[in-house]
């Protein structure tokens, strides 16, 4: 594994041409997934040692949840998420994301093996906040977000991580659903694809997680988490369109400004009054708080559609595969070899109550 790792470092050092701020943004990256290797140790070890009762009780709901996600999703089975990693940190990564005043568009980074990315990735949250002032200093919104975990795609077995471990169970499942998602298909160049399919399927996935284990408080547990998580999507889901109709409108650009902190004030009074309601609502607060504790901007929506966008696509998708998962992984993976703008037209029709189309035909990748 360490020499795979290698290989890669070796690869994107290579693709970095020589300019000494992309070989040291890469070197960061690399070192930083060689440090999360090195750290980790097989599951079974780790509960064996027995120095941390709550962890091996926690570590040992992992493995059934990990075996229930191949077993009964059709995830993959390989060695992914049968190790942990103790990263002494909050976070494994920090993601910068930023946009344009007067946009909801993200910025995009391009990298040799994942293609481009709505984000960018660094495993140092002082570094993370560096280049988010810098883009601040051009005038971008921005926002840095704590990332508790991320999939290689299989290039390598991505560990159990400190970082969310501890979280409630129902929780975890749905993050370790969504990553194992990755590996099924990934779309160059295409975010939010790729996050919005990880979502689809975490959603069915905790689902028939929950049903199997029959179990009333994980069900009171998951219920508490998915009436929060709806109220933050509305929340930001009417914030989205009101601007969008801002920035697509024909005011000057001072009027868009004056307009869009109004919007993102009374997006804040919501919030405000949702939490107020529903306490637990105070763990979006620092997604609130945003950049420099300067309020939401349109990188903080940037960063939420990423992984929201084609969510009710998908899911109208696996419905028209009667619920088979199987099934429904083949048909995305057609829909992955059409071209961008086809493959985006063609779930916003199924997004919008159409059919899409009946099949894709995945020889030539056409509806």
């Amino acid at each position: 594994m360490r020499n795979a790792a290698l290989a890669l470092l070796a690869g994107v050092l290579l693709a970095a041409c020589g300019a000494f701020e992309a070989v040291d943004y890469y070197w960061q990256g690399a070192s930083g997934q060689l440090d999360i290797i090195n750290r980790a140790k097989p599951i079974d070890d780790v509960i064996a040692q027995g120095d941390n009762e709550a962890l091996a009780k926690r570590l040992t709901r992992v493995q059934v949840i990990r075996a229930y996600a191949s077993r009964e999703l059709g995830l993959p089975d390989n060695r992914s998420y049968t190790r942990y990693s103790d990263l002494e940190r909050p976070f494994v990564v920090w993601n910068v994301f930023a946009t344009p005043p007067l946009s909801l568009t993200a910025r995009k980074w391009c990298f040799p093996v994942a293609g481009c990315v709505s984000y960018r990735g660094y495993f140092k949250e002082s570094e993370a906040r560096a280049e988010a002032e810098r883009l601040a200093a051009t005038g971008e919104d921005v926002y840095v977000s704590g990332v508790p975990a991320y999939s290689t795609l299989g290039y390598f077995d991505d560990p159990i991580l400190s970082t969310f471990v501890r979280w409630p169970e129902t929780e975890l499942a749905r993050l370790v659903f969504h990553e194992l998602a990755h590996q099924i298909v990934y779309v160059k160049d295409d975010s939010v694809f790729n996050e919005s399919f990880a979502t689809a399927v975490e959603e069915a996935g905790i689902e028939r997680w929950l049903k199997a284990e029959g179990n009333p408080q994980l069900d009171a547990q998951f219920a508490v988490s998915q009436r929060q998580r709806e109220l933050f999507r509305v929340i930001v889901r009417d914030a989205r369109t009101r601007l969008k109709e801002v920035y697509a409108g024909n005011l000057a650009d001072d009027a868009k400004r004056v307009a869009k902190v109004a919007v993102f004030e009374e997006m804040k009074q919501s919030f405000l009054g949702a939490k107020a309601a529903e306490p637990g609502m105070a763990g979006y607060e620092r997604w609130f708080a945003g950049f420099a504790n300067k309020g939401a901007n349109n990188a903080n929506l940037a960063s939420v559609a990423i992984y929201t966008a084609q969510v009710p696509a998908f899911r109208a998708l696996l419905a028209q595969e009667g619920d088979d998962l199987p099934g429904f992984y083949a048909r995305v993976k057609e829909l992955a070899l059409l071209p961008r703008l086809e493959r985006d037209a063609w779930l916003a029709g199924l997004q919008g109550g159409g059919q899409g189309a009946a099949a894709l035909d995945p020889v030539n990748g056409k509806p």
